[in-house]
């Protein structure tokens, strides 16, 4: 009993989450196939590792059916998660707590036949050196 009050005082007096934060995006002139392979290129031809690609809006169309009222948000969705040591020490060096950002993510959302690319706009300060990587490979895949 005391630990369920103790959890639940914990919950209770945990911040709440920010709102969403904005996100920088780029059109793609082309199939959401296409962005995807074109995104993942652009990362790996950085010499950067691909930790983790979350199929995001397939997790939301497969579930959306269990929820009711949900509407389909995406025709298609995902994200690519990955880290550039190089980058990342720079940032932790200057505030260790930049650790809140990584990995970095960019992600390709596809609405009504149009798709996107994009990645959340960073805090002013040394993470504008991350936006500054996540711009230029969202530019290189935009431009083939």
């Amino acid at each position: 009993m005391m630990r369920s009050l103790a959890l639940a005082f914990g919950l209770a007096a945990a911040p709440l989450a920010a709102s969403a934060q904005d996100a920088v995006t780029f059109p793609f002139a082309g199939s959401f196939d296409d962005a995807s392979f074109a995104i993942e290129n652009a990362i790996i031809n950085r010499g950067l590792v691909i930790d983790y690609t979350s199929h995001v809006g397939d997790m939301l169309n497969r579930t959306g059916q269990d929820i009711e009222g949900a509407q389909p948000l995406y025709d298609n969705a995902q994200i690519f998660l990955f880290c550039s040591a190089a980058v990342s020490r720079r940032v932790m060096e200057a505030d260790p707590m930049n650790i809140v950002h990584c990995p970095y993510g960019i992600f390709i959302a596809e609405m009504e036949g149009e798709v996107m690319i994009g990645h959340r706009d960073y805090p002013d300060g040394p993470m504008q050196e991350v936006e500054a990587l996540l711009d230029a490979i969202i530019l290189e895949a935009t431009a083939e």
